[in-house]
């Protein structure tokens, strides 16, 4: 065991790592003020009360085209005896936003006048004191309170702002983070060379990202020069920035879990103090907290999702305790989970999922739960708290979920569940091309998760590639065994090809399944209930082949191009997938089968709007022209009605 290695000390829960963030830093007076012209305000804080320095209007104006009199010389006029009005001497012409003549208090709508004669009109309706004139300060009376200290500058604020005389305001100095990224593996994306990227080199995002958020929500950030892994190095960085006495908070990113290169909290316990080392939450578990010389330091995790919920939950918090802000809480929503969900005691989990509204359920289905799956962020619609004293959720079990996106958005989803095929990316991205409103959301379960989604009734359609073995007939049987009386539609997306996969020039020699046997070959497989590991199966059986022979038939991936990596990678030799993966990413072909590849619709949605604009797409030829070019697809039947 590496003698340097860390230990995670002072575990805390998040209310706990919270609650000590509140008390050890007071921040809320630190930030100094600057002033600003009031149009380049949009976004920042008010550092001071602001009162008004001219009244608005600031004069009596008419508020109507017409004519401006004394109220009381209208008062007896009526139908049965109206009043006449010399022009010039008992009413004014004035137009809108006009100044008021003197001795005036009223405006005639120039609707309601008579004109007899040049200088003469005529009213049948008197007028009271006021009406129709906007009066001084009516909207701002000058000295009155325009917004409060800590009031947060909006577009429309400016509007009041230059009405009320202000052209400049005073506003807190954005909170200015150093961010220094750590780790001898990193390199800088803007000088990174993909053609010779080497195994071990990860591109340095986190910075980026992270400098991002701090901008959204009204910090400041400079990013240090990436630091390698020395521990003499990032003290020294951290040391001088807080001698400079220019940031009112450091974040090291990487390099805060209990690793032997892990120095956060090295550096921190070394010329400062560690508050918290690693917090009960997944992902985000790694985080350090603590103060050089009052200057609150993060240790942020290096994976990327634990990095944005590590900010979330801390960082950004602080930035608006700083900026006198409160910390909005996100639109929450209750779910349905898909499927069963397990997690793991002592450890509050943040669940990624994607949601969409299903009749009249929103359903939730999880995304990919690893630390460093940055997509499992930006496909999530929303998030699932699962506390840290229970195992998990149950399928159909209500829980509540925080928004990522609007729930108008959410509830204008149609949600994929089965079979995954590259088809439905194009798919994905065409509907989202001609309907702006609608999104396409797939998750890849297998065909048979497919079926039993569309059985408890969590998604409007799967796709599905089921071979029976008796009749060489797809997906039917399976619809009938499963779904039994259930009134579904099922269409024709594509006939794809199968095969083999094989790095380039197909080094093993493999020819075809009868190989998967042979010692020298290492396999990676398709997940219990796809339609791939179902063909698989099915072949194998045919020729004799027990899958116990296979070396990796119990390695399971959920995606051809899953499938496709791992054989680039030299994780496996081979894998069965469709040819588009393969091409993808430069593998050889093996062709196996051409398989037929269908949307299972059930008629309780088939006549909704959502699924008829699916169904148009899927019809146009932009859409099969896409979907040819990858090859291995083939699209005479695409669009094609099957009732069973």
């Amino acid at each position: 065991m590496n003698q340097n290695r860390n230990v995670y000390l002072k575990m805390k829960t998040l209310p706990e790592a919270r609650k000590i963030v509140d008390e050890a830093f007071a921040l809320s007076d630190v930030l100094a003020t600057e002033t600003v012209p009031v149009p380049e305000s949009v976004g920042r804080v008010l550092a001071e009360p602001i009162h008004a320095k001219l009244s608005s209007p600031h004069f009596n104006a008419a508020a109507m085209d017409g004519l401006a009199v004394k109220a009381e010389i209208t008062f007896q006029a009526n139908e049965s005896t109206p009043k006449t009005l010399c022009v010039g001497q008992d009413a004014f012409y004035v137009n809108t936003g006009h100044v008021m003549p003197t001795d005036t208090d009223a405006v005639i709508m120039i609707e309601q006048v008579h004109v007899l004669e040049e200088d003469r009109i005529q009213i049948d309706k008197p007028v009271f004191p006021w009406q129709n004139v906007r009066k001084v300060g009516e909207d701002i009376v000058a000295t009155e309170l325009l917004f409060p200290r800590n009031h947060l500058i909006t577009p429309i604020s400016v509007g009041a702002l230059l009405t009320g005389g202000l052209f400049s305001v005073p506003v807190k100095k954005k909170p200015e983070i150093l961010i220094i990224p750590t780790g001898s593996e990193l390199v800088d994306w803007r000088t990174a060379s993909m053609d010779d990227f080497k195994p071990g080199q990860v591109l340095e995002t986190n910075s980026f990202v992270l400098g991002a958020l701090i901008e959204s929500c009204g910090g400041s950030h400079t990013r240090n020069d990436t630091v390698i892994d020395d521990l003499g190095k990032i003290k020294q960085v951290v040391q001088n920035a807080v001698n400079k006495n220019d940031f009112q908070m450091i974040m090291i990113l990487g390099g805060s879990s209990a690793g032997s290169e892990d120095y956060a909290k090295r550096v921190v316990l070394e010329i400062g103090e560690v508050f918290v080392h690693g917090v009960t939450i997944m992902p985000g578990k790694p985080v350090v907290i603590g103060a050089v010389e009052n200057t609150p330091i993060f240790g942020i995790p290096g994976y990327p999702v634990s990095a944005i919920i590590a900010f979330e939950e801390f960082v950004r918090p602080l930035i608006l305790n700083m900026l006198g802000q409160p910390d909005q809480a996100r639109e929450t929503v209750r779910v349905e989970p898909t499927r069963k969900i397990a997690s793991k005691l002592g450890v509050e989990e943040f669940l990624r999922v994607k949601l969409g509204q299903v009749g009249k359920r929103i359903v939730a289905t999880p995304l990919p739960r690893g630390a460093g799956s940055i997509t499992s962020i930006t496909e999530a619609d929303g998030i699932i708290r699962i506390p840290n004293h229970i195992e998990g959720l149950k399928d159909h079990e209500s829980t509540t979920a925080e928004l990522l996106r609007p729930l108008p958005s959410v509830r204008r989803t149609i949600v994929v569940v089965g079979s995954h095929d590259n088809t439905l990316d194009i798919l994905a991205d065409q509907i989202k091309a001609h309907h702006i409103h609608l999104t396409l959301s797939s998750s890849h379960v297998g065909s048979m998760g497919g079926l039993m989604a569309i059985k408890r009734g969590v998604c409007h359609l799967a796709g599905s590639h089921l071979l029976d073995p008796e009749d060489g007939s797809y997906n039917l049987s399976y619809v009938k065994k499963i779904l039994g009386q259930m009134d579904v539609k099922l269409v024709n997306l594509v006939f794809r090809d199968q095969g083999l996969m094989v790095k380039r020039g197909n080094p093993k020699g493999i020819k075809g399944i009868e190989d998967l046997a042979r010692e020298d070959i290492s396999f990676i497989n398709r997940q219990a209930g796809s339609g791939t590991r179902i063909l698989l199966d099915y072949r194998l059986n045919r020729i004799g082949i027990n899958p116990a022979q296979i070396n990796g038939y119990q390695h399971e991936e959920f995606t051809h191009m899953a499938v496709a990596v791992a054989v680039l990678s030299g994780t496996a030799d081979t894998g069965l997938g469709i040819y588009a993966a393969a091409a993808a990413l430069g593998l050889d072909f093996i062709p196996v089968v051409t398989e037929q590849y269908d949307l299972i619709i059930p008629s309780t949605h088939f006549e909704s709007q959502n699924i008829q604009l699916l169904l148009e797409t899927i019809n146009t030829g932009a859409f099969r022209d896409r979907v040819e070019a990858l090859g291995g697809y083939h699209t005479q039947k695409t669009g094609e009605i099957i009732i069973p």
